[in-house]
């Protein structure tokens, strides 16, 4: 157990003999005093190591003894190692995710922001993703359907709806944002399979596209809405006609975002 004196610093020692001096009794002589205390002094200077480091470190600092926490993680490129979900009827389930916006996350040394912004309205290169990520979850807890008319963005809101046009084409369509990414090439979306069909650019691979932010989407995976606006579009004929080639893409997926690791 530690005496009063030891652990001390050289100011409180100070202190102290100076009030054992000033209190002392007329009959014990100073030298006496002074060399009690230099007989503590020296039992601290005894003590071991690990308890005079400690003494030097309030509670309030750092414990040297202790190591320091590892400095935290940053964000990764998005990982896909989710088993599949079943398939029943050949169809998978919609919705059953949650809706989400997120904190600003950081991927191969680059920020990304997530943010609701109702003018959103951006012009960029897309890619799409299919057979390799088909039955798997997406970012928000929904299933990914290469079937279905949506997309990923690394910035907008999910479940959000967004209008796509290709710049090459001149077709639009409107999409459900239901995942994150890409993260490849300043690509600023990753296109569904059916989605790239639809605008005509599966062939192409990446190809320059306009994304206007559209509002959020429900969480039911209801997608009547992406379907009506589609059947209203002239060249409509045109997706039924492309989904008959689909066993043929699907050897493809990794030159067009699907299979690169840097979606």
């Amino acid at each position: 157990m530690l005496s009063p004196l030891q652990g001390a610093s050289v100011d409180s020692m100070r202190r102290i003999m100076c009030a054992a001096v000033a209190a002392r009794p007329r009959q014990i002589p100073i030298a006496v005093i002074i060399g009690t205390a230099l007989c503590f002094i020296a039992g601290c200077s005894r003590s071991s190591p690990e308890r005079a480091q400690v003494a030097l470190y309030p509670p309030s600092r750092v414990d040297v003894r202790r190591p320091m926490p590892a400095p935290p993680v940053q964000a990764t490129v998005q990982q896909r190692a989710q088993t599949r979900v079943a398939i029943e009827n050949g169809e998978l389930p919609k919705g059953g995710g949650v809706y989400k916006l997120g904190k600003p996350y950081q991927v191969a040394g680059r920020w990304y922001f997530p943010t609701e912004d109702p003018n959103y309205d951006r012009t960029g290169m897309a890619s799409w993703y299919g057979a390799d990520f088909h039955g798997r979850k997406t970012a928000n807890g929904e299933i990914y359907d290469m079937g279905a008319l949506t997309a990923a963005h690394p910035t907008l809101p999910i479940p959000s709806f967004a209008y796509v046009t290709s710049l090459k084409t001149q077709r639009t369509v409107l999409v459900r944002i239901n995942d994150r990414g890409p993260y490849a090439r300043d690509r600023i979306m990753d296109l569904s399979r059916q989605t790239a069909e639809a605008l005509g650019v599966s062939a192409a691979g990446v190809s320059e596209v306009r994304v206007k932010y559209a509002g959020r989407a429900p969480l039911d995976g209801d997608d009547s809405a992406e379907r009506r606006f589609l059947a209203r579009q002239p060249w409509a004929h045109a997706v039924t006609s492309a989904r008959s080639v689909a066993p043929t893409l699907r050897g493809r997926m990794g030159l067009f975002g699907g299979g690169d690791g840097l979606r």
